[in-house]
């Protein structure tokens, strides 16, 4: 029992240098992980996931802000063009990034997300694991917000504030949401192919489901690199979803849901529409969009695309 317990920890010591290697690699790599259109390539016969994933009604501007942090870069906030003009207070994603996928990398992801009338903020950190960068996003547009000279003066509804992460940014979500004192702010988490406990730890990610209190709608892919193959643990395996979910004090929703046929790399595309209706739901009380997930026949839990669907503490 001792040398299995050593041969796993050996195991994840080589997955840690590799992943470290590929980060490395990822790093200098500024290839988009989207196409503008890719929204337009999901093919689904479910109407609320097909309305969803599909580009809002809002026309989109953007402004960048620098940071001193060398690790975040700079700041990008994507937003509905009406802001500035409009009277009305706005609801927010904030974003943190898988390994290696800073946010402009993936730029298409957060200006379709801003067109259905929020506000979504990324930064250029490559690690983001330990919930730091998206903590100060948030801190940015918190000062933003009470800032009379910005356009953000106002305008961010401080009520309706989620955030979403990928892969290491699934696990710097979660972080974000329980290990800063900013972290009361947030309503709700999505997160896709976050990455499993064991191999978090290994990698100095450490993070505690227990701690979070807000609905979390968690997401994987059933491709290999998240299952694992033969004893290979994956990034982001089924069971890893489910104890995530027990782990949640009583009382808290989650949905669970892995996308059929695609793997890690896949699932932020292939959840678009779903992660869209989540934020509707929780962020603007979109009642329309809530029915993929709660009621007397939830669309996830018949739509084809989708498996091992656990819809809990509705």
């Amino acid at each position: 029992m001792k040398v299995l317990k050593i041969l796993g920890i050996v195991l994840l010591v080589i997955v840690g240098l590799v992943v470290a290697l590929l980060l490395l690699i990822w790093r200098n790599n500024t290839k988009p992980l989207c196409a503008a259109d890719y929204y337009e390539k999901l093919s689904t016969n479910s109407p609320l996931e097909d309305k969803c994933a599909r580009k809002g009604c809002f026309s989109v501007s953007t402004i960048e802000f620098p940071s001193d942090d060398e690790k975040i870069g700079s700041y990008k906030v994507w937003y509905p063009a009406e802001l500035p003009q409009s009277d009305r207070l706005w609801p927010m994603v904030i974003s943190a990034n898988g390994s290696g996928c800073p946010a402009s990398r993936y730029e298409p992801w957060f200006e379709r997300l801003a067109s259905w009338g929020f506000v979504v903020v990324g930064n250029q950190d490559h690690h983001t694991g330990t919930g730091y960068s998206p903590s100060a996003s948030l801190d940015l547009m918190l000062a933003e917000n009470s800032n009379p000279n910005s356009l953000f003066y106002g305008k961010i509804d401080l009520d309706n504030i989620g955030i979403a992460g990928h892969s290491q940014g699934g696990v710097g979500a979660v972080n974000a949401v329980t290990s800063y004192e900013n972290g009361r702010y947030y309503k709700t988490i999505f997160t896709a192919c976050a990455t499993h406990q064991v191999l978090a730890d290994a990698l100095g990610w450490t993070f505690d489901p227990s701690k979070v209190t807000i609905p979390w709608f968690m997401t994987a892919g059933t491709g290999p690199a998240d299952t694992g193959e033969g004893e290979n643990y994956g990034i982001a395996p089924l069971p890893s979803l489910q104890e995530n979910a027990a782990a949640l004090p009583d009382g808290v929703a989650s949905v669970i849901a892995r996308a059929v046929d695609a793997d890690h790399g896949d699932v932020l595309e292939r959840a678009v529409g779903y992660m869209t209706a989540w934020m509707l739901y929780w962020l603007q009380d979109d009642q329309e969009a809530g029915r993929v997930f709660f009621g007397n026949d939830p669309e996830l839990l018949k739509n084809p695309l989708w498996q091992d669907v656990e819809i809990l503490d509705f």
